[in-house]
């Protein structure tokens, strides 16, 4: 096997930590250093074995480059701090605003050192800046520093001279900002970043009061970054608190990232900044990735113990490897997390990529078609293969041809969704609801759910809520038609045991990958302590909801028994006494003869039923509970010393589990994935148990399939009762997530779901017509005279009506029709079998219910799914999987979701979703459209190139990866994507390039 080959191991823009702000030995103030002549090799040790690495660092310094200087003469002449790829000057100034208590606003000015000049016109700058005092001129540069302490104190000279300038030196704010803005090297391509201190100590958060707060205002519209690093402040910046983004744009110009450093004075401060709040800049370790923060603070600047976990790192395909492929010269792809988008001209092997990720994942057999790369190159593949690296460690090997020999994968589980382009463009152009569409809808449903009973899937959760009604339906409906046979349902389940037997080895690797990551989240025997008590909370949390569970659908089917028994003796008892009657009229018996023939119940099932529902609640409740009175003291448990967990209530079990996370003492962020990810493995592990038991069943198909013979009767007006019922039960089950859509904004409110009754009209008079002799039929004289007279006179009722409408409507029908209907049969009434057998088929006819159903409506912006065009239902679609779908978390692989969509609306209605999702899954996407890749801020961008085309050969096929934080990655975008007006105004600001038109 080749497993050779180029690696491109550029995955894209990374989460780095950086330290932008720490002084060195020999700091103009406050150098605890022990003076120039300190230990600098202890300071570059520390700053060379800090944990996480320092992969970029801000070497600061009071209105001077020396100490700046010294530290890139240790890296360039002694080959020090080798694993620190960026070292930039921050030069810190204090401007002229006194804060109350007596310190003064810290400014930064953030250099690029990329240019070999970069001293000199910092120098220039810094120069221009002066500071008045007894009608002296002093300049920013080292002379002036040492002529403005001398003039506090003569005898001052060097260091000490130098130190005290410092502290009499201020910045005029209004000088910064002219002297900035004019000097075109500062200032063009942002070489000189301006930071502002945003505590209250030595920060604009210090000045209080009416005017103090406009000046705050002006200094913080003037910086690029803010040096904060609590949540908070983060969240205000970002337009999460206090102010909307749109808000906070308007008042200081655009949003702005919090970034923070150790702000260190002595060694053992170097890298260690309070609170363990470390800074991550996502991007190379470039100027440029910092260029980027600034523009997309939200997604490339975060202060924390940890850089943000996007998806489960079990989720995250973190290479893959194109084995026994010639044509693929680059064959070895390291992968991003978040968005990784594929770029490239048309044939040059985009596509190509997408499929073989989804080979890789059991996901491509689902939706390729022969329009794809995998279908086309199908006899040039030879016996090629993929492999894909998980994030867990894990490795899987695929044939590129394996699904093709293989079309239900052998019970292989898909480990990512993929939305081929021939896939989107077949859902989106049908004429209607497609199963695939309406099985994404039901999941979403399901999942905005607040209490599900214990149930897996919106399936089962309908079932649950409705099975009474649906159950009552089709008993009702068994008095003139038999719906259905339960041996093909076995047969059905025959048919899953390979999808099950795979299912369950699916979840058993998944579960160990999420316990994986559960463990990479605990940082101490405390916090591993009380997660593993969460986890148990969380794993009794999930039985004893399967033991409510138990109860509800024991009760509900106690209700439909109960039901049934009313029925029985309703309808069935009297319907077989008298069809027993007709068949033996001639034994001329009398009536009171005929009541010993009444079919009844031995027992008194009434009370029978009445006990045991009103048991099956009373269980349910008691494992629900009441709500226990909260703790005045945290440190205790809400469950009595010893107990069982498993034998708790709910309530009890709940409060717990929300006290322990309380208490779990990592970071918000951590913490919220630690919980997510314990619920996740009780969660996988009740569906790993189902899947066992659903497997237990399956097997055993063909003895039960012996024993299946039902023959549900239902009345026609009960029917209908039913029908109304389940239409108002998934109305109800539609509502959860109605109200999300309506909280939502942007796209999210365009969307609605409805479910509603519909008939069909025609297929029902098309049945009716072939009962009869249409050339004698009366007022239904011809073709299609049943049908116009149901759409006027029964539709109404069929669809919006209520139980007695739909039965005054039918009994219109009966009694002006039913005798004229009858007249004009098509079998001889002497011809008494074959008439018999037509009567039957008349009242079938007539009181069947198959033409009624309940259809699930999707409307956006106030029209039905079915009348957009292909273009809106893309948006619907991409809605769902981006915007919607909390709980699938696999790698999305989507091939031209742009496809039909004007620039335009990719703007405003995919790009925030796409920015959203990728901050929870793994998104894959070819794209010839440049809002989906500058504006989304992919995280990773892989240009795909195809050399000559040799006649019975592959063309090679190179790729080449990078983030939008490299230069050269910026202009292969915008030489290879094109977009509308908007998108060429948000690609040039955001890569800083010139665009031709």
């Amino acid at each position: 096997m080749n497993t050779g080959g180029t690696t491109i191991a550029n995955s894209g823009s990374r989460w780095l930590r950086w330290d932008p702000h720490f002084h060195a030995p020999g700091t103009a103030l406050n150098d605890q250093f022990g003076g120039e002549d300190a230990d600098f090799d202890a300071y570059l040790k520390k700053i060379e074995t800090s944990a996480p690495a320092i992969r970029a660092v801000g070497i600061t310094d009071y209105y001077l480059l020396g100490t700046y200087e010294r530290v890139m003469k240790a890296k360039a002449d002694d080959n020090r701090l080798s694993n620190v790829d960026l070292v930039f000057p921050n030069v810190e100034l204090r401007l002229d605003f006194g804060l109350p208590k007596g310190g003064w606003i810290n400014a930064h000015l953030l250099v690029c050192p990329d240019d070999p000049n970069h001293l000199k016109e910092t120098r220039n700058l810094l120069a221009q800046l002066t500071f008045r005092a007894d009608g002296t001129l002093y300049n920013c540069t080292e002379d002036g520093l040492i002529r403005l302490g001398q003039s506090v104190d003569a005898k001052l000279d060097g260091k000490a001279a130098i130190a005290m300038g410092a502290t009499q030196f201020k910045v005029n704010f209004q000088q910064l900002q002219d002297v900035y803005r004019d000097l075109h090297w500062a200032s063009k391509d942002r070489n000189i970043l301006i930071g502002v201190a945003g505590s209250k100590t030595d920060g604009t958060s210090g000045l209080q009061g009416e005017a103090e707060g406009k000046i705050r205002q002006e200094v913080e519209r003037f910086a690029h970054a803010i040096f904060a690093s609590s949540p908070a402040q983060r969240d205000f910046w970002l337009g999460k608190k206090g102010l909307s983004p749109d808000q906070v744009r308007q008042r200081y110009g655009d949003l702005k990232p919090c970034i923070h450093g150790s702000d260190a004075h002595e060694i053992d401060k170097v890298g260690a900044p309070d609170e363990d709040r470390l800074c991550w800049i996502k991007g190379e370790p470039t100027f440029d990735a910092l260029r980027q923060a600034v523009i997309d603070p939200e997604g490339r600047a975060y202060v924390g113990n940890t850089p943000p976990m996007q998806a489960p790192p079990s989720r995250v395909i973190t290479r893959i490897e194109l084995l026994n492929a010639p044509w693929a010269t680059t064959p070895n792809i390291d992968l991003n997390p978040g968005l990784v988008t594929i770029i490239g001209a048309r044939g040059s092997g985009k596509t190509a990529l997408a499929d073989a990720i989804a080979a890789g994942c059991d996901a491509a057999a689902e939706h390729l078609t022969e329009a794809s790369f995998i279908y086309r190159a199908k006899p040039l593949l030879g016996d090629a293969e993929v492999r894909l690296t998980w994030g867990s460690g894990d490795a899987v090997d695929r044939e590129l041809l394996d699904f093709e020999y293989d079309p239900d994968f052998g019970g292989r589980y898909p480990a990512a969704r993929y939305l081929s382009q021939k896939f989107v463009e077949k859902l989106c152009a049908a004429d209607g609801m497609t199963d695939e569409l309406m099985e994404e809808i039901e999941r979403v449903i399901f999942d905005a759910q607040p209490n599900t009973d214990g149930c897996l899937s919106f399936g089962e959760l309908r079932e649950l809520r409705a099975s009474r009604f649906r159950a009552a339906r089709e008993r009702d409906a068994a008095a003139v038609i038999n719906l259905s046979d339960a041996i093909g349902l076995e047969r059905e389940k025959r048919s899953q045991i390979a999808s099950l037997k795979g299912k369950i080895e699916q979840k058993e690797k998944l579960v160990n990958g999420f316990e994986d990551d559960r463990k990479k989240l605990v940082t101490s025997k405390d916090t591993e302590t009380r997660a593993n008590a969460l986890a148990n909370i969380i794993n009794a949390i999930e039985k004893v909801n399967r033991n409510i569970n138990h109860f509800v659908s024991k009760k509900e089917a106690l209700l439909r028994l109960q039901d049934e028994v009313e029925g029985f003796r309703t309808f069935t008892a009297p319907e077989n006494l008298r069809a027993t009657k007709a068949n033996y009229a001639a034994a001329r018996l009398e009536d009171a003869d005929w009541e010993d023939f009444l079919q009844r119940y031995a027992g008194d099932v009434d009370a029978a039923l009445q006990a045991k529902i009103a048991k099956a609640q009373k269980d349910a409740d008691d494992w629900r509970g009441s709500p226990p009175a909260p703790l005045a003291d945290k440190s205790k448990s809400y469950l009595p010393e010893g107990a069982d967990p498993n034998k708790e209530t709910l309530t009890n079990l709940e409060a717990e589990r929300d006290r322990l996370q309380s208490l779990i003492n990592i970071d918000e962020d951590a913490r919220r994935k630690l919980v997510s990810l314990s619920q996740r493995i009780a969660t996988e592990n009740t569906e790993l148990q189902t899947a066992r038991a659903a497997l237990e069943e399956a097997e055993s198909w063909k003895e039960r399939s012996k024993e299946h013979d039902k023959n549900r009767r239902l009345a026609y007006i009960r029917v209908f009762q039913s029908v109304i019922a389940e239409e108002t039960i998934l109305n109800q089950l539609y509502k959860p997530l109605m109200d999300r859509l309506r909280a939502g904004k942007g796209t999210l409110e365009k969307l609605s779901f409805t479910a509603s009754r519909k008939a069909d009209v025609g297929a029902w008079a098309s049945e009716g017509e072939q009962l009869f002799d249409l050339r004698r039929a009366g007022d239904f004289k011809g073709k299609g005279k049943i049908e116009t007279w149901a759409a006027t006179n029964m539709r109404s009722a069929w669809e919006t009506g209520d139980a007695p409408a739909i039965e005054q409507a039918l009994q219109h029908f009966a009694d002006a029709w039913q005798d004229e209907l009858v007249e004009v049969a098509n079998v001889k009434k002497e011809d008494v079998i074959a008439y018999r057998a037509w009567l039957r088929r008349f009242a079938k006819w007539l009181y069947s219910t198959e033409h009624i159903s309940l259809q699930y409506g999707i409307e956006y912006e106030g029209t039905d799914i079915t009348k957009l065009s292909p273009g809106t239902r893309g948006i619907v679609l991409l809605l769902l999987y981006l915007a919607l779908d909390d709980a699938d978390d696999r790698p999305l692989i989507i091939d031209q979701p742009e496809e039909n969509l004007d620039p335009k609306s990719i703007y405003d209605e995919l790009v925030h979703l796409f920015i959203a999702a990728k901050r929870k899954r793994q998104i894959i996407m070819v794209t010839h459209n440049a809002n989906l890749v500058v504006n989304t801020d992919a995280d990773q961008i892989i240009v795909a190139t195809a050399g000559a085309h040799t006649p019975g050969q592959l063309p090679p096929i190179s790729y080449r990866s990078g983030g939008l934080d490299q230069e050269d990655m910026r202009r292969q975008v915008c030489n290879i994507l094109e977009g509308g007006e908007d998108a060429f105004k948000q690609r040039a600001r955001r890569l800083r390039v010139a665009l031709e038109r």
